[in-house]
């Protein structure tokens, strides 16, 4: 098959273009090599994202991308379908010349509202396109912080993945991890009461009506830390491994 392959994961409500974790990512790891603590504990490293047939659209895209037709193909595409869009709900930006594409998309969609979260602004080649991208009035570029504490720097990040209970006031907390498939947002204390079962079937981890991720005014967004290899990368942080 030849063009854009789209992703759409239940939760989300719009579909998304997206690259394989890690080996797409030159901002995920630290200058000696190791992966900094957020892509440590990255969802995109696990479960159904291991599976062959989610691995191949990703895979698939990495060469796609690189066709002249790509930008008309992917503008055809969200005319035709999308109103809310999400780049890389694994991956990255790992080319100037991709980001050079991907302008081109988005600014040729000025009816779809653009997301953009990135750890690829920590290289200076990355800067000017990466700019251009977040000045267009449909487009939010995030960039992301490695903290999986809270931790951020103001006018820099646009996100940060923190604990249940971490508080601050600069900060916009993202409810997805208790705001169920009915689009019902529990309270902290109902919500941890549930089993492991009822979790299940409720289906946490809606975006539901939300559209925070996408909106300019916001400047920094804090995810909840969730899953098993997340809890683990923590509790080594706090052992001190």
């Amino acid at each position: 098959m030849i063009g854009p392959r789209l992703s759409k994961a239940g939760k989300m409500p719009c579909r998304s273009w997206s690259l394989q974790a890690i080996e797409t990512c030159p901002g995920a790891r630290k200058s000696k090599g190791e992966l900094v603590d957020a892509c440590a504990g990255c969802y995109a490293r696990t479960g159904f994202y291991k599976m062959d047939n989610v691995k191949a659209p990703r895979i698939h895209n990495k060469e796609d991308w690189k066709r002249k037709e790509w930008v008309s193909e992917m503008v055809e595409e969200i005319d035709s379908n999308d109103r809310y869009f999400r780049w890389f709900d694994s991956g990255d930006i790992y080319h100037t010349k991709l980001a050079d594409k991907i302008y081109a998309v988005c600014s040729a969609t000025p009816h779809c509202q653009h997301w953009i979260p990135t750890r690829s602004h920590k290289y200076p080649k990355f800067h000017k396109v990466l700019a251009a991208l977040d000045s267009l009035p449909n487009v939010k570029v995030r960039y992301s912080s490695d903290s999986i504490v809270g931790e951020y720097t103001p006018g820099l990040h646009g996100s940060t993945i923190m604990s249940d209970g971490h508080k601050s006031s600069n900060i916009t907390k993202c409810y997805a991890y208790r705001r169920d498939r009915h689009g019902k947002v529990w309270e902290r204390e109902e919500f941890y009461k549930l089993s492991k079962e009822e979790k299940r079937v409720l289906k946490f981890g809606s975006c539901g009506s939300c559209r925070l991720c996408w909106n300019k005014d916001i400047d920094v967004i804090g995810y909840v830390q969730h899953g098993r290899k997340m809890r683990s990368v923590m509790l080594n942080k706090v052992k001190g491994e």
